[in-house]
C-alpha cells in the first residue's frame, strides 16, 4: 500500500488501554488521516505486538498505511506498511534491505538538511523535520526553523513532513512553507472531538490542493 506521502499522519499517544486506543485511532482515520504511525515508549513487547496487530486490522479497514515507530522486529511482525527511524534507532539502509522495496521508510532529521540528504540517497520514502513548536511529548527537542522546510523542498525528491507541537494555529505556515505533512500527537488525541480534528486539519491540505490546481 504504497502511496505519496501527504496530508495529516496521525501518530499515536502512549495509551497502555488497547480499546480506548483503538476508538481514537480509528475517529483519527475516519476524519482523513492519510498514515497512522504506531508509537509507544513504554508499553512491554508483548502489548506493543497486540496493540500493533489490531492498529494494522484498523488501518486495512480504512486503506490506510500503518507505519511502526523504532521497531523493524515489530514492523516485520505484523507485516506493516512502514517503519519510521530516528537518527538513534537502527540503520537505515539494513531497514531498507529488510523491510523491501515496496514498503515505506522514513527518517526524522531534526533540524538537519544532511540527514535528510542522506537518508534519501538510502532509500527513505519520506523524511521528518522538527521540532518546530513547542513539545509537550519531546519537551527538549531540538527546534527546527522553518526555512528548513523550503530549503528541504529545493534539495530533496522526496516528501517532507513536519512533527512537533503542531496545532490548527501553526499548521498553515508549514504548510505554506512546503511540508507535504503534518505529523500530530497531542492537537489530535488529546483533541474533545479526534475525529473533528482529524477533519480540520485535513481540510488545511484540501485548500492548498485546490489553490494548486487554479494557479
Amino acid at each position: 500500500m504504497k502511496r505519496a506521502i501527504s496530508g495529516l499522519y496521525a501518530v499515536t499517544p502512549d495509551i497502555a488501554d488497547t480499546p480506548a486506543l483503538i476508538v481514537v485511532a480509528e475517529a483519527a482515520l475516519a476524519g482523513g488521516a492519510r498514515l497512522l504511525q504506531y508509537r509507544n515508549k513504554q508499553a512491554p513487547a508483548t502489548l506493543r505486538l497486540a496493540q500493533a496487530r489490531e492498529l494494522h486490522a484498523l488501518c486495512r479497514k480504512y486503506r490506510v498505511p500503518l507505519v511502526v515507530n523504532d521497531y523493524l522486529d515489530l514492523a516485520l511482525a505484523v507485516d506493516a506498511e512502514g517503519l519510521h527511524l530516528g537518527a538513534e534507532d537502527g540503520s537505515l539502509a539494513a531497514a531498507r534491505a529488510q523491510l523491501g522495496p515496496a514498503r515505506i521508510l522514513g527518517a526524522s532529521c531534526y533540524d538537519r538538511i544532511e540527514l535528510a540528504l542522506e537518508a534519501e540517497r538510502i532509500g527513505a520514502d519520506y523524511v521528518a523535520f522538527g521540532s518546530f513548536f513547542p513539545s509537550s511529548v519531546k519537551p527538549g527537542a531540538v527546534r527546527a526553523p522553518l526555512a528548513l522546510l523550503r530549503n528541504a523542498k529545493r534539495r530533496l525528491s522526496i516528501p517532507v513532513v513536519a512533527i512537533g507541537g503542531i496545532t490548527l494555529d501553526n499548521a498553515p505556515g508549514l504548510i505554506a512553507a512546503g511540508a507535504d505533512g503534518v505529523a500530530v500527537i497531542s492537537a489530535l488525541f488529546d483533541a474533545d472531538d479526534v475525529g473533528v480534528a482529524a477533519r480540520r486539519f485535513s481540510a488545511l491540505f484540501t485548500v492548498r490542493e485546490l489553490a494548486t490546481r487554479h494557479s
